[in-house]
């Protein structure tokens, strides 16, 4: 019955452990699911090991069509299908596609992708950040992240953060160092509720740490370490969550950051190195 619990045998009106537990909580290490990626989406021989994720889908939309992409497959949702496509850094191929917004999409193409035969992730995208010292465009590594959504709880049993891939975050910050770019390595938010950063929420995150909020780093985060791959996180500062107004600072306009943002992911997989 909704909204109330059976009571314990014997003793109405108490209720089980089990009826006062979050279900979010009850984490199952089970690694076999009913359904599994590689019945959603296959394994696809055309798959390199190296995938780009690329959030603003508009920036990869208009960089596949630039370079005449070829498409080599496609995650496929109810609203949507999204293709995958194969570009190459010299001799290097590299996929890319975009990953959906929110956490638990994300995490599911993640998931097709990792099947399809990726190995090596970096994702990229903008944010919005807690200190408004952080110019817009300003280039930010996820070293970990604080999980307040629900999807990474599937993946991981609970803790108040996860950490990005060594790996990945290594690769990146390599890349971004070469290129002789400024950035900070940061610890993002993560929250399934982009109309619920209150004041409060925003000053508590702020306090542990927490540079950056965005939907997806989490998520991506716990995936990757359950299915024991790489994935890093490289973003771009967007609007202002830190003042008593909501600032937008035009974030989505910055075309140019975008477009170099996706082009810095390429090369930061690359350096992840492997066959």
């Amino acid at each position: 019955m909704t909204g109330r619990g059976r009571g314990i045998p014997g003793k109405p009106g108490k209720r089980s452990a089990a009826g006062r537990r979050i279900p979010l909580l009850e984490f199952d290490p089970d690694r076999t699911a009913l359904i599994e990626p590689l019945r959603a989406s296959g394994f696809n021989p055309k798959m390199p090991e190296r995938v780009v994720m690329c959030f603003p889908n508009a920036v990869l939309q208009k960089y596949a069509q630039k370079k005449s992409l070829a498409v080599i497959g496609h995650l496929v949702c109810e609203s949507t299908r999204y293709p995958v496509y194969l570009t190459r850094l010299g001799p290097v191929p590299v996929a890319l596609a975009h990953p959906g917004i929110g956490a638990p999409l994300a995490a599911g193409l993640f998931e097709e992708l990792i099947a399809m035969g990726g190995r090596k992730f970096v994702a990229c995208g903008g944010c919005g950040v807690l200190d408004r010292e952080l110019a817009v465009g300003h280039l930010l590594v996820a070293s970990s992240a604080v999980r307040d959504e629900g999807t990474s709880y599937h993946y991981l049993p609970a803790s108040r953060e996860v950490k990005a891939s060594r790996a990945a975050v290594a690769a990146i910050e390599s890349r971004l160092k070469k290129d002789d770019l400024p950035y900070l390595l940061v610890k993002t938010w993560t929250t399934d509720g982009m109309f619920r950063e209150t004041k409060a929420r925003i000053r508590r995150r702020k306090a542990e740490g927490c540079l950056t909020v965005e939907m997806e780093g989490a998520a991506l985060f716990a995936v990757a370490k359950f299915r024991k791959v790489d994935a890093g996180l490289i973003l771009y500062a967007g609007d202002d969550v830190s003042g008593e107004i909501w600032d937008n600072r035009g974030w989505q306009d910055r075309h140019d950051v975008r477009e170099r943002l996706l082009e810095l992911a390429i090369r930061s997989v690359v350096e992840m190195g492997g066959s």
